[in-house]
């Protein structure tokens, strides 16, 4: 998960300093990408291999630079423990005593024992989009800010009010008010661009003001675990504590993405930097400056990912969709007529090959709005259409499925698993109320192999069968075996989370 990074903070404690670590930024300056043309006379994939990277970026900066500012915050501190927000310099470190004023002008003392006095700054960066002073920056910028100010390139500072925030994808929209003229950029098409392709940003690392780093395009949808709308650009231009909230240019000046987090495990830009593409970004502002607040669509389902044996087992050639693990009662989900097993391989006529393809396109659906889904079920495609709701404030727990009383108590061993009833006792030990019913797994032979089930987990279902006893878990896994399964997807309850898991059959 990111670390919070505002004003140059470092991670909290030393193993995530030590370790490699996802950190939220600040202002950020990188370059846009570049796009090729290919001469008439040579194909597109001669003229990208014999282009030569641009002589200068020094155009392009003095183009965009006057609208990218600095954004500074000011909040009442908290008593803390020792110093987190101080990053790790080598020993002797020029810039160990530049970040140790940086501080002390913002009000943060040192001591192992640091006592708040009064309020603490924090700084990042952001950018104008419009002539009447709407400004971009990431969520973890303002977050918990009592005070907002905006700094120009020219040095003038502007008060800055909060029209609105999502801390879903970590996007703010700042106003602030001038009497002259503003400079304002333009959004770019992030889907349009190609890994390999240059671009630009421009941002405050550190607070020194506006610095411009370049770079490429390293690799796009990437997930970091920040949220479930991640769908980063990954570039390689210089990011630091400082340019969260800065924007990423392609070369014709147009904003692609807004930077907000680094990969790094010292807490300094090691040339992995992630973006917000801009197709989100300028969604989710629009809606910020319509409403102050961003409406999300909700289909219902908890969902997972296709694995290949998890795709072998439910007759899938390729492991692509979203298998659904639970459907939400009353939910568009469960009215569609959306079942617990069922695989959603296209929404909205759009083809569904990963979760977040699902995810976000649920998300960017108007409640109100009928959507149909392709769905395989048993082996068949249908099509359901779900009426879309609103997203609930809090997210719905699907209850958990009814089962009939166990007609076994005895334990067996199929597979390599020893199972056993989910009696008073079983459901004490693993905190299962009695809505739960199935069958424990006890323990997992090691001659079993690598097996997606683990000891403690309750077996609700094999395949389409609910079980109740080891002897129902025995007898379901060996039908499948005589129709000539190769495998078969169980439905286990772990921790109180359902979701499916594949198990291998053949081998006893």
């Amino acid at each position: 998960m990111p670390i919070p990074a505002n004003a140059g903070r470092a991670p909290r404690s030393n193993r995530a300093r030590r370790t490699i670590a996802a950190l939220l930024l600040g202002t950020t300056v990188l370059t846009g990408p570049f796009l090729f043309a290919a001469p008439q006379a040579a194909t597109a994939a001669e003229s990208v291999l014999t282009q030569a990277p641009p002589a200068s970026f020094a155009d392009l900066a003095a183009k965009v630079s006057p609208a990218v500012v600095n954004v500074s915050t000011t909040q009442q501190a908290k008593a803390e423990r020792g110093n987190p927000r101080m990053p790790a310099f080598p020993p002797g470190s020029p810039f160990e005593e530049f970040f140790r004023q940086f501080q002390d002008q913002f009000g943060q003392e040192e001591g192992p024992e640091a006592e708040p006095r009064g309020k603490v700054g924090s700084l990042g960066s952001g950018f104008i989009i419009d002539t009447a002073g709407h400004v971009v920056t990431n969520n973890h910028v303002i977050d918990g800010a009592d005070e907002i100010k905006v700094t120009l390139q020219d040095g003038t500072e502007l008060p800055a009010t909060l029209v609105g925030r999502d801390a879903k994808t970590d996007i703010a929209l700042l106003k602030v008010k001038s009497d002259t003229p503003l400079p304002a950029l333009e959004w770019g098409d992030s889907d349009a661009a190609r890994v390999g392709d240059w671009i630009m940003a421009v941002g405050n690392p550190f607070g020194l003001g506006g610095t411009v780093t370049s770079g490429i395009i390293s690799a796009r949808g990437r997930d970091i675990h920040s949220g479930p709308y991640d769908d980063y650009l990954q570039l390689d231009a210089a990011i630091n504590r400082g340019n969260s909230g800065g924007p990423t240019f392609t070369m014709d000046g147009r904003v692609i993405g807004i930077n907000t987090a680094i990969y790094s495990p010292n807490g300094g830009s090691v040339g992995i930097g992630f973006a917000i593409p801009s197709n989100i970004a300028k969604q989710v502002v629009a809606q910020l400056k319509e409403s102050g607040q961003v409406a999300r669509g909700w289909l219902g389902v908890k969902i997972q990912e296709i694995s290949p044996e998890i795709a072998e087992s439910v007759g899938l050639s390729q492991p692509k969709g979203a298998l659904v693990a639970e459907v939400t009662p009353d939910s568009p989900a469960a009215k569609a007529g959306v079942r617990q097993g069922d695989v959603i391989l296209a929404y909205g006529g759009k083809p569904v090959n990963t979760l977040r393809d699902l995810t976000r396109r649920v998300a960017d659906t108007k409640a109100g709005d009928s959507v149909d889904m392709t769905v395989v079920r048993k082996g068949k495609e249908t099509t359901l259409t779900a009426h879309i709701a609103p997203l609930p404030g809090e997210q719905r727990v699907a209850a958990a499925e009814e089962g009939g009383p166990a007609a076994d108590s005895a334990v067996e061993t199929v597979k390599g698993l020893k199972l056993a009833p989910l009696d008073g006792a079983a459901r004490s030990r693993l905190g299962l109320g009695e809505g739960v019913k199935g069958v424990v797994v006890t323990s997992v032979s090691p001659q079993a192999g690598d097996l997606a089930v683990r000891p403690g987990d309750v077996i609700v279902k094999v395949g389409d069968h609910a079980v109740t006893s080891p002897a129902e878990v025995t007898r379901s896994l060996h039908e499948a075996e005589k129709d000539g399964r190769k495998a078969v997807l169980l439905l286990v309850n772990r921790g109180g989370n359902e979701s499916f898991v594949p198990l291998k059959l053949g081998k006893a």
